[in-house]
C-alpha cells in the first residue's frame, strides 16, 4: 500500500509537489493543533441544566437534548485495533452533526475496567491489576484523542474508580433492600414489606416462609430468613457453572456452546453452590413487553424475547411412587399422547425415582448398558454435568438418556408411563421435567425413535403429512377422548378446566429466564457492601460506610484447580485476607464482630448503570440529579419510556449487558430514582471489519502479519497455513492498529475511510488500499479553499451559478439525510460529487464562498480537523463545532426540467427534456412535436396515451 508521500512522489515525477498541498505531515500538524484547541477551549464540554456542570447552559437552553453513547470498551493491553473505531467514529460523526443541526449533545466515553483479563494478567506478571488497567486506559485515551473524537472528557469514568464503584455498591444496596410487589407490579422498599407483615395486612409470598408458623409467631432470625427470601438480591444454593481451571463460577451467558468458559476455554461443570443472585425473573414480563416501545433492531429484540422465553400453558401433576412429578407444558391439549416422561439429570426426584433393579419389560436400549438403574443414572449424571445448557439443547444432537426404573401415571387416562433422565431437559427451564408427546414434538419424536417408545398422535396432521415425522402445527384433536374434534385453543381451555376441577393441574405462565448469578470468586471486582453476623445471614452496610474499598494484596489469584476437578469448590482470594474479612463494626447496636462477603461482583455490574453516571459524574450526594436525568433521558413523545437517544455497540451483548442494564434501570425507576424506565431508547449494532486470518495444521491461529503469500499459497515461518476471513480481533491474531494508518494518512482520512466503507451496521472487509480515495477527497477539498502554491484562500464572492446552486442544495439535502440515518457513506458520496463538480468548474480557484463554506461545513462531522482549519482560514474566529449545518432550499430540490422517456407500444423511441411541472396535456403535446416520435407513430391512430407526470409517456397504437 502506497503512503501519501509515495503517491505524491509518483505524481510529482515531472514537477515538484506544490508547497502547500494537503499531505500526511500537514494533516498531523493541523490535527494535533485542533485537538489541543478543543481541549483548551472545552469545545465539547456539554452543559447540564443545573449542578456543577451547568456553566454555559444559558447558551443551549432552547436546544433539544441529544444523548449519544457507545458501549464503553474494556481497556486491554493491546489497545485499539481498526475495528474498534468503526462505532466510535460513527457516533462522533452523528454527535457532531446533531450539534451543528442545533442540538445540545452529550457524548463521552469511559472504561469498563474490572474483570478477569486484568486479574489473569496480574497473576502472570505480578503487577497489580490497577497498575495494568490504568496503563491500558492511558493507551486507549491517547488513541481516542488522536482520532479526534468530540468527547466531553469531564464526564469520563472508569468502573474501577473508587467514587464510581461506591455508587455501584449503593445500587446493590437499593436492590438488596427491595422486593417485588406483584400486586403493584413494581419493586418496593423492603421496609414497607416488613411494616405490612408486622401489621398483618400482608402474608409472606408463597415459598418464602420455610417455617411451620405464621409471621407473628416467628422469632427474629426466622423473620430475617423470610424477608431475605423476598429480596431482589439474595443468597441461595443453586446449580451454577463452576470452572475449576479459572477458580470461579460463571453466568450461563459466559459459557460456550460446547460447555467451556468463554474466557480461557476451560471445562465448566454444573454443581450446587451458595451464591448471590439477582431476581431478574420478577421483571420478565416487563422486560418483554417494553421491547415494543424501544427502537432496537428486530434481531436483538427477538434474542431477548427468546432468552426470557415466556410460555403460557399448564402445570400438570403425574403421580409416582416417589411423589408427584410436576411438569409445565405449553400444549396441555396433547396430554393423551404423553407416552413417557423425561427429567433433567439434576432433578431432586431422580434419586427417589431410581429403582433398585430393572423392572420386567425393561428394554436393553433403556439401560445405558448398566447392570442397575443406580449405575446407569450415576454414569449418565456425570456425563451430563460436563455439558453446557446450550450444548445440551442443541438442535440435531443425538438423543441420549437412561430409564430410572420407575413409572408415573398419566392423569388423563391412567396410563403407566416410564420415567427417563436425559440431558436435553434442563432444571433451569420450567420444572426440570417434561411429559413427552413424541407425535407433536420433534425432540421427543427423536428420543422415542432411539428408545423404542410408543407414539400416539393427538393432533390431526394434514392429509399429505409425512407420517415419519412429528407434526408440530395446529389441527383438530384426535385420540383425546372428550377433546376430540376441538381446535387447539378450545382444547387447551377445556383440558385446563378439567384438570383444575380434579386437582391434577392448573393454567400457568413460565419463563426460560433464570435469576442472574451475581457472585464471582476473584479479586478484581467490586466488593459487596455486605457483612454476616453469627447467624450466617447477610446484613447490608449503611450508606455512610460506602465505599467498601477493595483491599490491597499481592495475591490476586483465586485458587484454581485442575480443569477436570469437578468436585472442587471456590476459594476466593479475598477470603485469604483475614484482617479484612473479620471486622468489628457498630451497626447501631454496639460494636460487634462480623465477617465480610469474600466474593466480588461480576464485571457486568459497572456496565449496568454507567450511562447514568455520565450525566452527573461529579455528584457526591446522589447517583444522579433528578432534573439532570430527566433532561437527558426522561420520557418524551418520541421516546415514551425515555432512555439514551442513540446507543451503538456490538450485537454480542444482546442478552448480557443489555438485559442486565434494563433490569437495574427498571429497579431504580420503580424506587423513584429515575424518570426513565428504559436505559437505551435507540440501539444500533455496528458491523465488524473483517480481515484474513490464518490457521496452521492444528487449527490454531497464527499471526497474520507474519504470513507470506507465494503464488496464492500462504506460509507462516515456512509452514503452509489456511486462509479464512473473520472479525478483526486478538483471538484470530489479525489485529491491525489505527496508529500506523493515522501516521501515514492522518486521522481525518482514516475517519472518512472507515465511514465510507459501508453503512454503520453492515460488516465489511478491511481493504487498506482503498484509503487513497478518501485522502484524495480531502486534498481536493483543500484545493477548493486554498491555493497549493501560495497557501492563500482563493474563493470568490461571486454568486453561485444556477446549475451549481441546484447541485449544492440537492447535496445538502442528501448529506443531511445520510447523517440522520447513519448512512455516512452516502453523505460522503454526495460530498465527493459536489466537490468534484466545484473542482472541475474552478480548476484554478475562485469557487464561490457560499459553495466552499457549505462543503467545509458538510464535511466537518467526518473530517473535523481539516474542516476546522479551512473554516479558520476562511476568516471565522470560532470553532465550527457549533456552527449551523447548511439547510437546503426546498425550491431548489425540484428540477426545472426532467428527462422523460417516450415509448410507442412499450418501446423506447425518444428521451425528451420537459418542464418538471408539466401536466399530461403538455407532456403529450411536446412528445407529438418531436420528429422521432412522429416517425414512430407513422400516422397510425392512437388507441390511448399512458402519461405519468414527471416519469414517462407511452403511446398505444
Amino acid at each position: 500500500m502506497s503512503t501519501p508521500a509515495e503517491t505524491a512522489g509518483a505524481a510529482g515525477a515531472a514537477s515538484d509537489v506544490p508547497p502547500h498541498r494537503y499531505t500526511a505531515a500537514v494533516a498531523d500538524a493541523l490535527e494535533t493543533k485542533w485537538q489541543a484547541y478543543w481541549a483548551e477551549h472545552g469545545t465539547f464540554a456539554t452543559p447540564n441544566p443545573r449542578g456543577p456542570l451547568a456553566d454555559g447552559f444559558d447558551r443551549v437552553e432552547g436546544r433539544p437534548a441529544a444523548y449519544v453513547l457507545d458501549m464503553f470498551p474494556y481497556p486491554s493491553g493491546a489497545g485499539l485495533h481498526v475495528g474498534h473505531p468503526l462505532g466510535y467514529i460513527g457516533t462522533d460523526v452523528y454527535a457532531r452533526y446533531l450539534r451543528m443541526r442545533g442540538d445540545n449533545v452529550l457524548h463521552t466515553m469511559g472504561f469498563d475496567a474490572f474483570g478477569l483479563p486484568a486479574e489473569q494478567y496480574a497473576v502472570q506478571t505480578g503487577q497489580h491489576p490497577r497498575t495494568t488497567t490504568y496503563a491500558n486506559i492511558d493507551t486507549f485515551l491517547r488513541q481516542l484523542r488522536r482520532l479526534g473524537l468530540g468527547h466531553d472528557e469531564r464526564r469520563r469514568v472508569a468502573t474501577t474508580d473508587l467514587e464510581f464503584y461506591r455508587w455501584t455498591q449503593w445500587i446493590f444496596l437499593q436492590i438488596f433492600n427491595a422486593w417485588y410487589d406483584t400486586d403493584a407490579n413494581k419493586a418496593r422498599r423492603i421496609d414497607e414489606l416488613i411494616a405490612e407483615l408486622d401489621a398483618g395486612t400482608r402474608e409472606p409470598n408463597p415459598g418464602t416462609n420455610p417455617f411451620d408458623a405464621p409471621w407473628s409467631q416467628l422469632d427474629a432470625t426466622q423473620r430475617r430468613v423470610v424477608v431475605d427470601n423476598h429480596r431482589l438480591a439474595y443468597r441461595a444454593e443453586s446449580l451454577v457453572n463452576w470452572a475449576p481451571g479459572l477458580g470461579t463460577v460463571l453466568a450461563n451467558e459466559e459459557v460456550t456452546a460446547d460447555g467451556r468458559s468463554e474466557r480461557g476455554n476451560f471445562p465448566v461443570f454444573r454443581k450446587p453452590l451458595a451464591q448471590w443472585m439477582m431476581r431478574i425473573t420478577a421483571y420478565a414480563d416487563r422486560l418483554i413487553d417494553d421491547l415494543d416501545h424501544i427502537d432496537w433492531p428486530d434481531k436483538v429484540r427477538t434474542m431477548q424475547r427468546n432468552w426470557i422465553g415466556r410460555s403460557t400453558g399448564a402445570h400438570v401433576r403425574f403421580a409416582s411412587d416417589a411423589g408427584d412429578i410436576e411438569v409445565f407444558t405449553t400444549r396441555p391439549d396433547t396430554l393423551f399422547g404423553a407416552t413417557y416422561m423425561v427429567l433433567a439429570p439434576e432433578h431432586p426426584l431422580v434419586d427417589a425415582l431410581t429403582a433398585p433393579a430393572w423392572p420386567d419389560g425393561t428394554k436393553d436400549v433403556w439401560t445405558g448398558g448398566r447392570a442397575s438403574p443406580a449405575e446407569a443414572v450415576a454414569a449418565y449424571r456425570a456425563q451430563a454435568a460436563s455439558k453446557a445448557d446450550v450444548d445440551r439443547q442443541a438442535e440435531g444432537k443425538d438423543k441420549t438418556g437412561v430409564f430410572t426404573g420407575s413409572f408415573a401415571t398419566n392423569p388423563v387416562n391412567g396410563a403407566s408411563i416410564p420415567v427417563f433422565i436425559a440431558d436435553y431437559v434442563l432444571m433451569g427451564y420450567g420444572t426440570g421435567a417434561i411429559m413427552a408427546v413424541p407425535a407433536q414434538d420433534e425432540r421427543d419424536w427423536d428420543f422415542a425413535q432411539v428408545f423404542e417408545l410408543p407414539i400416539i398422535r393427538t393432533v390431526q396432521p394434514p392429509a399429505d403429512w409425512d407420517e415419519s415425522k412429528a407434526f408440530t402445527g395446529d389441527g383438530p384433536a384426535i385420540n383425546s377422548d372428550f377433546l376430540d374434534g376441538m381446535g387447539v385453543t378450545e382444547a387447551k381451555a377445556a383440558i385446563i378446566a378439567w384438570m383444575e376441577d380434579r386437582g391434577d393441574g392448573r393454567g400457568a405462565t413460565t419463563y426460560r429466564l433464570r435469576d442472574w448469578l451475581f457472585s464471582r470468586q476473584r479479586y478484581w471486582g467490586e466488593p459487596f457492601p455486605i457483612v454476616f453476623d453469627d447467624t450466617g445471614l447477610p446484613i447490608a452496610l449503611p450508606e455512610s460506610m460506602l465505599p467498601v474499598e477493595l483491599p490491597e494484596t499481592d495475591d490476586f489469584s483465586p485458587k484454581s484447580f485442575p480443569p477436570e476437578d469437578s468436585e472442587s469448590t471456590p476459594e476466593p482470594p479475598l477470603g485469604r485476607l483475614t484482617d479484612w474479612v473479620t471486622v468489628t463494626l457498630d451497626l447501631g447496636d454496639g460494636p460487634k464482630q462480623y465477617r465480610r462477603e469474600t466474593n466480588t461482583m461480576p464485571n457486568w455490574a459497572g456496565s449496568c448503570w454507567y450511562e447514568l453516571r455520565y450525566l452527573d459524574p461529579t455528584n457526591s450526594e446522589r447517583l444522579v440529579d433528578a432534573e439532570v436525568e430527566q433532561y437527558w433521558m426522561g420520557p418524551s413523545a418520541d421516546r415514551p419510556l425515555g432512555g439514551v437517544g442513540l446507543y451503538v455497540g456490538g450485537v454480542e451483548h444482546a442478552v448480557l449487558h443489555l438485559l442486565y442494564a434494563r433490569f437495574w434501570h427498571k429497579v431504580l425507576f420503580d424506587l423513584g430514582y429515575l424518570s426513565s424506565s428504559e436505559p437505551f431508547h435507540k440501539l444500533v449494532n455496528q458491523g465488524y471489519l473483517q480481515l484474513p486470518a490464518y490457521t496452521d495444521s492444528r487449527g490454531a491461529y497464527v499471526e497474520a502479519a507474519q504470513v507470506e503469500e507465494r503464488d496464492g499459497t500462504f506460509f507462516f515461518h515456512g509452514e503452509q497455513v489456511n486462509q479464512e476471513f473473520g472479525k478483526i480481533g486478538k483471538s484470530l491474531k489479525n489485529v491491525v492498529t489505527p496508529d500506523e494508518f493515522i501516521a501515514d494518512w492522518g486521522a481525518d482520512t482514516f475517519r472518512v475511510f472507515e465511514m465510507f466503507s459501508g453503512p454503520l451496521e453492515q460488516s465489511r472487509p478491511w481493504d487498506a488500499k482503498a484509503i487513497v480515495g478518501p485522502f484524495r477527497l480531502l486534498q481536493r477539498l483543500w484545493r477548493v479553499v486554498l491555493s497549493e502554491e501560495t497557501g492563500q484562500v482563493h474563493v470568490s464572492d461571486d454568486a453561485v451559478p444556477d446549475e451549481l446552486n441546484r447541485l449544492l442544495h440537492k447535496t445538502i439535502h442528501a448529506v443531511r439525510e445520510g447523517y440522520e440515518t447513519l448512512r455516512f457513506n452516502t453523505s460522503i458520496a454526495r460530498i465527493t460529487e459536489l466537490n468534484n463538480a466545484v473542482t472541475a468548474a474552478y480548476p484554478n480557484g475562485g469557487a464561490p464562498r457560499e459553495v466552499a463554506e457549505a462543503l467545509v461545513l458538510m464535511t466537518a462531522p467526518l473530517a473535523p480537523h481539516v474542516a476546522e482549519e479551512l473554516w479558520s482560514r476562511l476568516g471565522h474566529t470560532e470553532s465550527l463545532a457549533w456552527a449551523p449545518m447548511p439547510e437546503a432550499d426546498p425550491a431548489l430540490l425540484v428540477d426545472d426540467t426532467v428527462e422523460i422517456p417516450v415509448q410507442v407500444n412499450g418501446k423506447l423511441r425518444a428521451k425528451l427534456l420537459m418542464p418538471a411541472d408539466a401536466d399530461t396535456t403538455q407532456m403529450e403535446a411536446l412528445a407529438r412535436a418531436d420528429e422521432r416520435v412522429v416517425a414512430a407513430l407513422d400516422g397510425k391512430p392512437t388507441r390511448r396515451v399512458v402519461t405519468v407526470p414527471g416519469r414517462l409517456i407511452n403511446f398505444v397504437v
